[in-house]
């Protein structure tokens, strides 16, 4: 009698750590919300045929950038892919998988797939420029594709920042 209560315990532990262990949409944030992103964009009829999902996720990664572009290299959705492991992502979403199941089951072929984070953003509204690394103050010129023609110094990329701002402030970056 005691010992079948300790398989109990021992089985309701276990089943309650891989409970605890499954992916959020934070671990792996880029996958999973490119995955969501990319079914959702599928008709009903292409959402059922795995091969009609790698063929629409090949044309949705010709128009991805950034992080997401790297992704679709990462799972040989673009033609300069060296790998591919793209069955991995259209045969669960054929059954219908959610997205951090599928972005789980990637991790195991590929963990770099997760290692892939959005950049976190600066609201201008509310940030001290001058505490901002120069590199930070770059990428918002950059972001805005914008240049700081003959800026050397902080303070130069800082004030092209302030005169460009009235521009671009509608919004965060």
């Amino acid at each position: 009698m005691n010992t079948w209560y300790m398989i109990v315990v021992i089985g309701f532990l276990a089943g309650l750590a891989t409970t605890t262990l499954a992916l959020k949409e934070e671990d792996c944030e880029v996958c999973v919300k490119t995955v969501r992103r990319f079914a959702d964009s599928l008709d009903d009829a292409t959402k059922k045929d795995y091969k009609q999902i790698e063929t629409a996720f090949k044309k949705f990664c010709k128009a991805q950038k950034n992080k997401e572009h790297r992704f679709c290299y990462y799972l040989g959705g673009l033609e300069e892919s060296a790998t591919g492991i793209l069955n991995e992502l259209s045969k669960p979403l054929s059954w219908s998988m959610p997205a951090e199941k599928i972005c789980e089951k990637l991790k195991k072929k590929d963990a770099q797939i997760c290692d892939l984070r959005y950049e976190k953003q600066i609201d201008l509204k509310s940030v001290d420029l001058k505490k901002l690394k120069v590199r930070d103050l770059k990428k918002i010129l950059n972001d805005w594709d914008e240049s700081c023609e003959g800026c050397l110094e902080k303070g130069d990329f800082i004030k092209r920042i302030e005169e460009l701002k009235p521009k671009y402030s509608h919004g965060e970056l």
